[in-house]
């Protein structure tokens, strides 16, 4: 499914967190975001029963459901789930629903279960399948910053992925003023196309922070024939760029021998027709290091609106980091 190319809302590394759950007897709520695909370890057991890698509940004796609280990394507009209910078998929900909440600040656990907090339903109630991964579109319009994840009755679930957009705060930072990274994933940012990930996925480019390790760039297979790699980024927002930072840091045989950059000013929402927009280089093709920060301010070429980055590495091999700064319109 598409939706599945799109950025997980609730990822850890976001800053997406499980704060609540009515229960979690067998297996942590934590467990839910893990970035680990989840393991079955044959014959482990705890106190309290087997041990499972997820959120497991008590079996319910009484009518109801069980519920956790999912604080989003950031505020966004889900377009899809996977419920991942790997290895449970015998102990998986017949069923679950989704629903959100907008709320702004830093809201407390207290206020987030409380009688009165609003939630709207995404997801209605939707049959599950044990030890597979479900997939759930979502068609809703709903602006998130939390979800509440329901199961019924009870049960297991691994993973929980939420696949949407972010929404970011344009007006705070227009405030702020000064310069953005305009392809982060924070300020909207996202990497629509790319011609190989084979070894790392092309949205850890534009993630917060450093990468931890090599498998936390955008890396991909060796190349055997002529040609180069690239991604194509939709920046957060249209902007002129001032600067551009490219972090190989990890990637010491295996970083590209250069890099290009170009841009363009598109305001079709096709996908296909990118490829025959107005391409302008704005960074030639400039010699890249080993596990090195590289910083380009005197080679970007300025006065250049864009919408959209190409990122040209030659002829393969892995980035960790794209930092794009510029001042948005």
């Amino acid at each position: 499914m598409e939706f599945t190319e799109l950025v997980d809302l609730a990822s850890e590394r976001l800053g997406g967190a499980v704060v609540a759950a009515n229960d979690e007897f067998f297996a942590e709520k934590e467990n839910l975001l893990k970035p680990s695909a989840p393991v079955f370890v044959e014959g482990k057991y705890t106190d309290r029963g087997k041990w499972m890698d997820g959120w497991e509940t008590r079996r319910r004796r009484t009518p109801g459901y069980d519920w956790c609280v999912v604080r989003l990394g950031f505020r966004g507009i889900i377009r899809g789930v996977l419920v991942d209910t790997s290895f449970f078998r015998g102990n998986y929900p017949e069923s679950c629903s989704l629903e959100v909440c907008d709320l702004r600040g830093q809201p407390s656990v207290e206020e987030l279960i409380a009688d009165d907090s609003v939630w709207k339903e995404i997801l209605s109630e939707s049959k599950l399948q044990g030890d597979s991964q479900n997939l759930f579109e979502i068609k809703s319009e709903e602006r998130a910053s939390h979800l509440r994840f329901k199961i019924y009755p009870d049960g297991g679930v691994a993973r929980l992925r939420v696949y949407g957009e972010v929404l970011p705060d344009w007006e705070s930072i227009r405030r702020r003023g000064g310069e953005i990274d305009l392809a982060a994933v924070e300020n909207g940012g996202r990497v629509i196309d790319c011609s190989d990930m084979f070894f790392g996925h092309r949205h850890n480019l534009i993630m917060p922070g450093r990468a931890q390790d090599m498998s936390d760039g955008w890396e991909t297979k060796r190349r055997r024939g002529p040609g180069y790699d690239w991604v194509v980024i939709q920046l957060g927002k249209r902007g002129e760029i001032n600067r551009v930072e490219v972090d190989t840091a990890h990637f010491k045989g295996n970083y590209p021998e250069s890099c290009s950059l170009e841009v363009c000013d598109f305001d079709n929402e096709s996908q296909e027709k990118l490829a025959s927009a107005d391409w302008r280089e704005i960074l030639p093709r400039v010699k890249l290091q080993a596990h090195t920060r590289h910083f380009y301010e005197d080679e970007i070429k300025r006065d250049v609106a864009a919408t959209h980055l190409r990122f040209n590495i030659y002829p393969d091999g892995g980035v960790s980091r794209l930092r794009v700064y510029g001042r948005i319109e």
